[in-house]
């Protein structure tokens, strides 16, 4: 039987230990609420991607569109919603 790590061992939560390896986690899976938009209301003001804490705002830079969001590492926060001036983006419950 293998034994048990004691506390001393463990590595401390929240650090990070090597750079660069945020992409290979996908935390979205968190989220009880996802933001969806709406394209007939979304202005392409881009507020949602700059106050994006995760960048999880996908934008097509050759059209200077909303074109998304990357679920796998959105949180569900809500700021795209809230910082929105045209109330394009909701959140709705996770299925």
């Amino acid at each position: 039987m293998s034994r048990l790590k004691t506390w001393k061992e463990l590595t401390p939560g929240g650090l990070i230990l090597e750079a660069g390896n945020a992409r290979t986690y996908k935390t979205g899976d968190w989220r009880t609420e996802r933001p969806q938009v709406d394209k007939a209301k979304c202005i392409n003001c881009f507020f949602c991607w700059a106050y994006c804490p995760d960048g999880s705002i996908i934008v097509d830079a050759d059209k200077g569109t909303m074109e998304g969001f990357d679920y796998d590492h959105c949180k569900g926060c809500g700021i795209c919603a809230s910082v929105c001036p045209k109330q394009a983006i909701t959140l709705v419950p996770e299925r």
